[in-house]
């Protein structure tokens, strides 16, 4: 398990602000948080190299970009053994179509987020990846017919930690 780390009302300020818009200058980064841009600039970094913030990314488009297939997949292995888990995730990994993935507790053992540029690349990636991987046991699939919420990030109303 993750430790926790402490945070200072600023700190919670900075967080939300970056959260909401990572390209923010450090200038009205620091004007929306009450200090001045040098501790700013500071605290940022030192929440950079805590830890806290683990990087920044533009959000894309992906129909636009030719992505036009989003589907989610619960996948079920033979072996729950440490190094078969490993060894699964380690070829999700090299799985470009493969955007998000998640091990769980339950039926299945892991859930994938893929996306594909159409139908026929996602057969193909479910039978002739996804399928026919070592341990596999069992795949499910779903297409997702339309996203309804897509928030990124921690929520910043009454989570732990966060002061009033």
């Amino acid at each position: 398990m993750r430790r926790t780390i402490k945070l200072d009302p600023i700190d919670w300020r900075i967080l939300r602000e970056l959260q909401a818009n990572g390209r923010i200058t450090n200038v009205e980064l620091a004007r929306r948080t009450g200090i001045s841009p040098p501790p700013c600039l500071r605290r940022v970094r030192a929440l950079e190299k805590a830890g806290v913030i683990l990087g920044y990314r533009a959000i894309l488009d992906e129909k636009l970009l030719g992505y036009g297939v989003a589907m989610l997949a619960l996948v079920g292995l033979h072996s729950q053994a440490e190094a078969d888990l490993v060894a699964f995730e380690k070829r999700v990994r090299g799985w470009p179509l493969v955007r998000e993935c998640y091990m769980l507790s339950g039926e299945s053992d892991f859930f994938l987020k893929c996306l594909a540029p159409d139908l026929d690349a996602a057969q193909s990636f479910v039978i002739d990846e996804l399928t026919s991987a070592p341990n596999v046991a069992s795949v499910k699939t779903m297409l997702i017919l339309r996203q309804s919420k897509a928030e990124p990030g921690i929520p910043f109303d009454g989570e732990p930690g966060e002061p009033d």
